[in-house]
């Protein structure tokens, strides 16, 4: 029995990843209760198991015990104790292994789901997916592989909680990692990420090594490491934009695959006006907003973008307002878009302390120029919003000249098939009527009708029987 116990132990530790001493603990707690159950409630016992040989040593008020006295019953609450406590101890060693590992990525087994969550089992334990921590789009069936980020693990009753993601920023940065050697051993660094989980992700990258092309080793040899990633991830879109300190090449990179043709800071706004081509607009501001939107997360930019049209519009307006102003000088232009502001809407953002700071204005003059500029701003914004609903009231309109139009051309052809179909009845009902109208007259004497005709004659023939 004693060489029986190591093994016991020695095989429950291997397998729950349990220390020993743990379930020696557990197994000498177990007998003290089984113990306790079959004596006196106030009677001293004392428990102890030898490590080295497995022997069991207990007494009670100092008188030694022999376990087979002890009873079923008293066995079977040394069993159930044992079997709480190791329970207990597996718990405590999952938490600690997983709580480890909060942030890496884990592959496991999918089991089934619950309620929209996905469980995934990890081995030692169930991972939870929530439906808010997957991709959007992306399914999973029954046993097949997944792979997900641990985000949190807490204790709650009777089990670990094992939260997995999917979505978060920080799984892309560990899938960099995994699929890119120069990633984990830090010689490319991710620097800033934006992630639209399921639909786009901007990633920001730099090497410390002179010789180490920071963008082409993420994507790797004919696109073979990015599109493993990709593949993980359902085929969301990864961009990847090489890091640079200046904030104006920064944003330029993460606009692509637009070209920028200027870029202005306005440090006060924290705002960046971006100025491309009228036929890149569209490629700058992306699907639904999705690129513009990306690039100012990843570069912690407001950014605006503008078509040259636009800007030299803003331009205009800003030098008219201006030159109305006394004591304003002809450079003033040029400073203030030296310091970012490019129209009368950012003079009223920025406010007067900034032009005195940084353009050195009497404070006088520099609220003076607010104030001009921003009611000068209100009313190119007025005209704007008139020259706007003008422009749709005309398109409205052309919208419903058109359909008129075209309803007519419908009805044309309605009214033209209605007359073909009727003429044509009338052709088919008038051509069996001309002929019986041709043998019913002749010159001009109208002859009796067929049935008539026959009936006198057989009369007639009657009569003359009758004489003869």
């Amino acid at each position: 029995m004693n060489a029986d116990l190591i093994r016991f132990v020695d095989s429950i530790a291997r397998d729950k990843n349990i220390e020993k001493e743990s379930i020696f603990v557990d197994l000498e707690a177990a007998i003290h209760s089984a113990v306790r159950k079959a004596h006196d409630e106030t009677s001293e016992i004392q428990v102890a198991i030898d490590r080295m040989n497995g022997s069991i040593a207990a007494s009670v008020d100092s008188e030694p015990v022999d376990m087979k006295t002890l009873g079923r019953i008293a066995a079977q609450t040394a069993k159930q104790v044992m079997i709480q406590k190791i329970r207990e101890d597996e718990r405590s060693s999952i938490f600690d292994e997983y709580s480890s590992r909060v942030g890496t990525v884990v592959t496991g087994t999918v089991s089934r789901y619950e309620g929209g969550a996905l469980i995934v089992n990890l081995g030692r334990g169930e991972g939870i997916l929530p439906r808010s921590e997957q991709i959007p789009g992306e399914t999973h069936h029954t046993g097949e592989r997944a792979r997900a980020m641990i985000l949190d693990v807490r204790e709650e009753k009777n089990q670990v909680r094992i939260v997995l993601t999917q979505t978060h920023p920080d799984y892309i940065k560990r899938l960099f990692e995994l699929e890119v050697p120069e990633v984990a051993e830090r010689i490319i660094e991710i620097r800033a990420l934006a992630r639209e989980a399921g639909y786009r992700t901007k990633v920001a990258v730099s090497s410390i090594d002179g010789k180490v092309d920071a963008v082409g080793a993420c994507v790797g040899v004919r696109g073979s490491r990015i599109r493993n990633i990709v593949d993980e991830l359902g085929g969301e879109k990864i961009d990847i934009v090489r890091w640079n300190e200046s904030s104006q090449i920064l944003i330029a990179n993460s606009l692509k695959p637009a070209e920028v043709q200027e870029t202005f800071l306005c440090f006060e706004l924290g705002r960046a006006t971006v100025i491309v081509a009228e036929d890149q607009l569209s490629l700058a501001i992306g699907k639904r907003g999705q690129n513009v939107r990306l690039a100012a997360r990843l570069t912690g930019w407001d950014i605006d973008i503008l078509t040259p049209a636009e800007h030299n519009k803003a331009l205009d307006d800003m030098e008219r307002v201006l030159k109305s102003i006394d004591s304003v000088e002809d450079v003033m232009l040029d400073k203030l878009l030296a310091i970012g502001i490019i129209s009368l809407n950012d003079i009223g953002e920025v406010g007067a302390d900034p032009l005195v700071s940084s353009l050195e204005l009497e404070e006088e003059l520099a609220r003076k120029i607010v104030e001009i500029a921003s009611e000068a701003a209100k009313e190119v914004a007025a005209e704007a919003a008139r020259l706007k609903a003008e422009a749709q009231e005309q398109a409205a309109q052309a919208a419903l000249e058109q359909t008129s139009l075209e309803q007519e051309g419908e009805g044309t052809e309605t009214e033209d098939a209605a007359e073909t179909e009727e003429g044509a009845e009338i052709e088919d009902v008038a051509a069996p009527l001309d002929e019986p109208a041709g043998e019913a007259s002749v010159d001009g004497v109208e002859a009796e009708p067929a049935a008539e005709i026959v009936t006198g004659s057989s009369e007639g023939q009657e009569s003359e029987t009758g004489v003869n």
